[in-house]
């Protein structure tokens, strides 16, 4: 193609011995021209994001030499000297990284991370590169961009850090651009104005885009042509609506059968006595602003909630809302200012020290982030029964435990020997998720539990834990910007905008008949619909010329 931005050919990419598999990548071959945006597909593990980093010179170092050719601006990416390449990537290539939260450093400001793209490759003065930024931060919807300009990344939410990852990407205007995941961390309406951002740049610049999705409405919303990869091959590519309407690999069809949908569960009967109440939950944050002065945010603002035995609580609403800050005013990993927690029948809000690890089996968590919450240097098999050995099991007991949970999660047993490095995204938060069940609690909080996780094995993972959930009747507050997953998993649904609740009500009637318009906002922005209506008609209409003489 005489327009081609980037053209891979023939990729190997080798894992290390003892892998499940020779080659996380082989004999990949696609391309992206100018103006288009192609998205890659395929589960947790398919070589989606390593292709990435093949292609930004950023493999891990345990992984083999990467073979083939990487083509752009006639260069061979794999063959350039060190010099070379980083002249070219962050300036002419561009990558947003699927986890924030490790892309950016913990000790500098986020707006002079930004601000250092600038400074290594223009030579702008120091005031234009700051205006720059904050206008940056602007178009990607970033609240009080002046403000953020100076907070470091713990201070933000994971879906801020995620849109200050995506502005240092679109700073030099790229003549490619790669993203990887970029909207997993957002609610649906930043996540529409991204896509909508990510088409304007296309439009303006003829940016070719490799965008790398698990979510197939954001395929359907902005992709002009699609590629399915399963264990490192390309099994198909072709124009967006052909993968989407007429799949010809059995593989894709799997895929799509497991998108979710806007299903509106019915409330369930039967559910049992409340095994969280929480009551007047209050926290203020207050941090430095401008000038000396100091900026107070109430995150959590009076709020009530009450989980029964079995129940699964949504807990929906735009980044920065407060949503995991009021779980972890729960779990005591925040201290609230004020309010009452109850869970199972004792008292939550006044324990400390001892009585309060011993209370703390009751309730476990599982982060937004996966990266974060592993420790690099132990094994996940380790990981995972840690929990019930410190609660009294025994260590061979504890070990069958995780190895049984590692392999309902959807890994192999003989992963529980590897490292969290060894895995993607989306299986560490499998791990996590085994982690956080090892202790069979009364209550469970799932902060974004499946965001990084792809359709097929998002689906398995909330069977996994509605089995779980059946089994051992633990209520679970389950928090996600997904109303398409929330509605299918959850009997009641809180919505949460500005640290406080505006509206609450079981799927059938919330998403039925909304009374809020901040609800609405967010039922509108939920992306693919069109595609999901076309394609079930189809499917129906398929059906009928099946049936037909």
């Amino acid at each position: 193609m005489s327009n081609e931005r980037l053209s891979i050919e023939n990729l190997d990419v080798q894992l290390p011995t003892g892998a499940d598999r020779t080659f996380a990548v082989e004999g990949l071959s696609l391309s992206v021209a100018k103006g288009e945006i192609l998205c890659i597909v395929g589960e947790s593990g398919s070589g989606k994001s390593l292709t990435a980093l093949a292609t930004m010179g950023l493999l891990p170092s345990n992984l083999g030499k990467p073979q083939g050719r990487v083509m752009f601006e006639g260069q061979d990416l794999l063959t350039i000297d060190d010099a070379t390449r980083r002249s070219i990537t962050g300036r002419r290539i561009a990558m947003i990284f699927q986890e924030p939260m490790a892309a950016l450093n913990p000790i500098f400001r986020v707006g002079e991370q930004v601000a250092e793209t600038f400074r290594i490759h223009t030579d702008l003065p120091r005031s234009d590169i700051r205006r720059k930024v904050i206008e940056l931060f602007g178009e990607v919807n970033l609240p009080d961009p002046e403000q953020i300009y100076h907070s470091y990344p713990h201070q933000l939410s994971g879906g801020q850090c995620q849109r200050v990852m995506i502005a240092t990407a679109l700073a030099l205007d790229p003549s490619v651009l790669i993203a990887d995941e970029p909207t997993t961390a957002l609610d649906v309406t930043t996540q529409a104005q991204i896509l909508k951002l990510m088409l304007d740049l296309r439009a303006k610049h003829d940016t070719g885009i490799i965008f790398i999705t698990h979510d197939f409405g954001v395929v359907a919303e902005i992709a002009d042509r699609v590629a399915v990869m399963k264990m490192g091959k390309l099994i198909e590519i072709g124009p967006r609506d052909e993968i989407l309407n007429h799949p010809r690999e059995d593989y894709t069809r799997s895929l799509l059968a497991a998108v979710p949908t806007l299903a509106r569960r019915q409330e369930r009967k039967g559910l049992g006595n409340p095994v969280l109440l929480a009551r007047n939950i209050v926290k203020t944050f207050t941090r430095a602003g401008g000038f000396g002065g100091t900026r107070t945010v109430k995150a959590v603002d009076n709020i009530d909630l009450t989980i029964r035995r079995g129940e699964t609580l949504g807990l929906v609403g735009e980044s920065g809302s407060g949503k995991s800050t009021l779980a972890q005013c729960v779990i005591r990993l925040v201290q609230p200012e004020s309010g009452d927690i109850t869970i199972s029948g004792g008292d939550f809000s006044s324990l400390s020290g001892k009585a309060l690890r011993e209370a703390r089996r009751k309730v476990q968590i599982v982060f937004q982030d996966p990266y974060t919450a592993l420790d690099p240097r132990q094994k996940i098999g380790d990981a995972i029964a840690e929990g019930p050995m410190i609660h009294g099991l025994g260590k061979k007991a504890s070990t069958a435990r995780a190895l049984d949970l590692l392999e309902a999660c959807g890994l192999d047993r003989s992963a529980g020997d590897r490292f969290p490095h060894e895995f993607s995204g989306g299986q560490r938060q499998r791990i996590c998720i085994a982690r956080a069940l090892a202790v069979e609690p009364e209550l469970l909080i799932a902060d974004e539990s499946v965001s990084a996780l792809d359709v097929s094995v998002q689906a398995q993972v909330l069977k996994l834990l509605a089995d779980m959930q059946a089994r051992l009747g633990f209520g679970i507050l389950f928090i996600t910007h997904d109303l398409r997953v929330a509605s299918q998993i959850c009997d009641n649904i809180a919505v949460m905008k500005g640290g406080r609740i505006v509206e609450r009500g079981d799927p059938a009637t919330l998403f039925g008949a909304p009374k809020e318009n901040y609800t609405k906002e967010l039922l509108a922005a939920v992306p693919g619909k069109s595609w999901r209506h076309h394609a079930e008609a189809a499917t129906a209409l398929d059906d009928i010329r099946e049936d037909a003489p």
